[in-house]
């Protein structure tokens, strides 16, 4: 097998496999498994992503493996088994995602959750939008309302994450999000004081966050990053969108789509056009503050698991201007 994985430092977070270990999990996937090549994709910054061309296939296939469970943190435990839970309810943009063609959760093979899903065609977002003039961009933004639209119009069992736990007001939900991720940074040895705040601050104004009764689809995650484009159409189009792994059901403002169509007055507000208006009420923008406060607590886990640390630092300041708006 033509094998190319990411060279890595001993210390990042993401750890490539061995051209055994994928070769073991394409095994499982497919009883006449001859592989050809394996190409560790570089764009991801959670799971291992890999373009795998087998003999026995037309077209390749994408491996994702998620980290090892000792290095997940709980606020991201077992997101690649969320993802799969919320296929059912993503039906509705079914047409624009990959299907998956096997999973495996039982660690036998490569001792992390895996799974094996079709190839979408199209460039990515970040790659190929800027090709097209500035005045073209809306074209693209609207399609992103529609979808985002759609995703949102699904409503759910339960607040929470897919898979759960579930629960059955908003505001518990929204603070056991974060308590985990304040947790998650004491573990880091990160301050997570001003989380801890947030939370206090929302538990105490509960009734706010519970005017949300039902719970709708979220993506987790969904914006220009995690689309592909056509190639060759003469104004933008969205051919497909990837990596639902963060879903849960809640009130669609506090969805990551949400919060970046709302960052910046441009090309991106087409984006309103099929999606609708956003709540405006005293109450929802209080609301969106502490949604706010969750994206940016997340942001500096990430963050830190990439070791920005002058980013991380930055989070704080971005932090106490929203707490100071909540209090």
């Amino acid at each position: 097998m033509d094998f190319h994985p990411v060279e890595r430092a001993s210390e990042a977070f993401q750890q490539s496999l061995t051209a055994e270990e994928i070769e073991k999990a394409c095994r499982r996937a497919f009883s006449d498994a001859a592989l050809v090549s394996a190409v560790e994709l570089g764009t991801g910054m959670y799971n291992n992503v890999y373009r795998v061309t087998l003999a026995s296939q037309v077209r390749p296939v994408i491996l994702r493996v998620a980290p090892p469970e000792g290095r997940q943190f709980r606020s991201e435990r077992h997101l690649m088994r969320n993802e799969f839970a919320s296929l059912p309810w993503l039906a509705v943009i079914a047409p624009l995602m990959p299907r998956v063609l096997a999973a495996d959760w039982s660690h036998e093979v490569i001792g992390r959750d895996w799974m094996i899903q079709t190839h979408l065609d199209g460039i990515a977002a970040p790659e190929h939008l800027g090709t097209y003039p500035r005045t073209a961009w809306p074209a693209f933004f609207r399609q992103m309302g529609a979808i985002a639209r759609s995703v949102h119009d699904v409503r759910g069992p339960h607040f929470g994450p897919v898979s759960g736990p579930g629960y059955a007001t908003w505001s518990e939900a929204v603070i056991a999000s974060l308590e985990e991720i304040a947790a998650d940074l004491d573990g880091v040895g990160l301050d997570a004081a001003d989380v801890r705040k947030v939370a206090a601050v929302a538990a105490h104004e509960s009734a706010v966050l519970d005017e949300v009764t039902e719970p709708r689809l979220l993506t987790g995650d969904l914006w220009t990053v995690n689309a592909l484009m056509a190639p060759a159409a003469p104004e933008p189009v969205i051919t497909g969108v990837l990596d639902f792994d963060r879903t849960w059901f809640g009130d669609p403002a506090a969805d990551w789509t949400i919060r970046m169509a709302t960052a910046k007055a441009d090309e991106r507000e087409a984006f309103w056009e099929p999606y609708g208006v956003l709540d405006r009420s005293p109450a929802a923008v209080w609301r969106a503050r502490v949604y706010e406060a969750r994206h940016l607590g997340a942001i500096r886990l990430e963050r830190h698991r990439l070791a920005k640390a002058d980013a991380v630092h930055e989070s704080y300041g971005a932090m106490a201007e929203v707490l100071a708006g909540l209090t």
